[in-house]
């Protein structure tokens, strides 16, 4: 009962205050009646006899709203908080701190002046200003594409990321050394692979913010700015044609994501395989979560955000075209990765050439060159036709007998139909013109690299092992090669040299000329392994090193 009078005293005495407080417009939040009504709750289980109390000071506040005659109104004195400090609206104050992002509010007032100048509805102007935005970003995109494309060829020639096993180097000795040898070559810095990238997603999520927050506060024109089934921007996607949107966003974002690892060149590389593998299967699992996601953003974010990812499409789309990419310089360069994962294409050089029959008309094999010869061959051994590609190389050299391209594609295409002796006499042929002419510039070592390997294996193949040793040697007493397509060939050959000379004993010299390749290829840390700890290798090392390289 004590602690009942007392709190009947409170509220008498704070009566004469709250009474004076008279808000020209009441709403359902602020009404003194409401929330002493809410107080009188039977929640608060309240005695009848307080109940009357709270039923009576209640209708007193009710009469004395709107009376001026015991001090300031509620909104003058809201009014007067500038000026004389004696009261702070919270409410008021979150409003105009939301108001203020100084992130979303410039690009909020960059759309709101597009729309006041251009007067187009703001669908339209959502679209229209993503695909400037994009096509503004477009010279960055190039540039980081040929920068990309430049990397992925020097790639070949810089040592792993992290130390291979038995190098006896430190995780940090390990990139020294790779940036060392990054930045000796020329080779551009890695951080152009996400700068694109970063760049892109960052403006991204301040458009979508922006825009999510003009929707959510329902931004003047929002709620009837839209088109189709999407007219209110300020909702989530809802009804019959809710789920429109959440398919259109997955559908596109899935597409994208397939066009872009389709024309990276980057991930092509083999120390990228693996991480590419899971980067895209990891955007490909985000298909389904942007699904849903979607269900719970407004349509105005949604639109920017299908706007956004179509462009995407079309401007890879384009890139990728071979005319488009030729005239900016993007044509992509797969000839080391294709000549390092298959001998048989090495050195050829992609002609122009086309097959004729695909054009409906017959050009005699005869009145081509030599040059376009080995071009039509090439498109023939690589898909599988050896014995459509040998008569035109056998051709080729009928033409210029001195054509080493052409001997060394014979040889290998030779190798391949199991023909040993012939194709080590043909790439015998061209390693000894080639060391006649005492080679210095970097296709003419190249090209002796390839024919002395596989003049090596040939023989090897045959059971001439000490001749096959020997164009192997050839290779591993060479300097090693600056070119990233050679330096590829030349530890190809060092393996198969390093395999030949344990099989017959030669442990410790096989040992040393594996480090060497591991340093730049952990792949064959096995067989580094074996060599350095067995004592013998099964005699099939020799053939899956040899597989290995073919």
């Amino acid at each position: 009962m004590a602690f009942r009078r007392v709190l009947l005293s409170h509220l008498r005495r704070s009566h004469h205050t709250c009474s004076s407080l008279s808000p020209h417009h009441v709403s359902a939040t602020t009404h003194p009646s409401i929330a002493l009504a809410l107080f009188q709750s039977r929640f608060f289980s309240t005695p009848p006899d307080l109940d009357s109390e709270l039923t009576r000071f209640r209708d007193d506040s009710i009469a004395g709203v709107g009376r001026n005659d015991h001090g300031l109104e509620f909104d003058d004195s809201i009014a007067s908080l500038g000026s004389n400090g004696y009261g702070l609206e919270f409410g008021d104050l979150s409003q105009d701190l939301s108001n203020y992002d100084y992130l979303t509010q410039p690009v909020i007032s960059l759309l709101d002046s597009y729309h006041d100048i251009t007067g187009l509805p703001w669908w339209v102007v959502i679209a229209t200003s993503t695909v400037a935005f994009r096509t503004a970003l477009l010279p960055i995109l190039i540039l980081q594409r040929k920068q990309t494309k430049r990397i992925s060829q020097f790639l070949p020639k810089l040592p792993h990321f992290w130390p291979p096993q038995g190098s006896g180097r430190s995780v940090l000795d390990q990139l020294k050394l790779f940036r060392k040898e990054r930045k000796d070559i020329g080779c551009p810095s890695f951080l152009w692979v996400p700068a694109y990238f970063s760049i892109q997603i960052s403006c991204f999520f301040l458009w979508i913010t922006s825009i999510r927050r003009m929707s959510l506060d329902h931004h003047p024109g929002f709620d009837s700015g839209g088109a189709l089934w999407f007219q209110n921007l300020t909702e989530i996607p809802n009804g019959l044609y809710g789920p429109l949107f959440p398919f259109l966003i997955a559908g596109l974002h899935y597409t994208n994501t397939q066009i872009t690892f389709t024309a990276s060149s980057v991930h092509k590389v083999d120390k990228f395989t693996e991480l590419a593998k899971a980067y895209k299967t990891f955007l490909n699992l985000l298909t389904c979560a942007l699904y849903f996601l979607s269900f719970q953003m407004p349509q105005g974010s949604l639109l920017y955000w299908a706007t956004n990812l179509s462009f995407s499409i079309a401007q890879q789309s384009i890139l990728n075209h071979p005319v488009v990419s030729a005239k900016l310089g993007l044509q992509a360069n797969d000839s080391v990765q294709k000549e390092a994962g298959n001998p048989i294409l090495t050195n050829i050089n992609e002609g122009k050439l086309t097959d004729p029959s695909s054009k409906g008309r017959l050009i005699s094999v005869h009145n081509l060159t030599p040059k376009e010869l080995v071009a039509l061959s090439a498109k023939y051994l690589s898909g599988g036709h050896k014995d459509k590609s040998i008569p035109l190389l056998r051709l080729a050299l009928e033409k210029d007998p001195e054509y080493l391209q052409a001997m060394i594609i014979l040889g290998q295409a030779l190798y391949q139909k199991d023909q040993f002796a012939e194709a080590a006499k043909c790439l015998e042929q061209a390693a000894s013109k080639l060391l006649d002419t005492s080679p210095t510039e970097v296709e003419e070592v190249d090209l002796l690299i390839v024919a002395s390997q596989w003049a090596g294996v040939s023989n090897i193949r045959q059971g001439k092992t000490s001749e096959g040793i020997t164009h192997l040697e050839r290779v591993a007493n060479m300097k090693e090669p600056d070119d990233p397509k050679s330096k590829a060939h030349y530890l190809d050959a060092l393996v198969l040299y390093s395999s030949a000379i344990f099989n017959e004993g030669r442990r410790e010299e096989a040992a040393k000329y594996l480090r060497r390749v591991v340093a730049y290829d952990p792949s064959f840390s096995e067989l580094l392994k074996q060599c350095e700890e067995d004592d013998t290798i099964p005699t099939s090392s020799s053939s899956n090193s040899t597989s290995k390289t073919s």
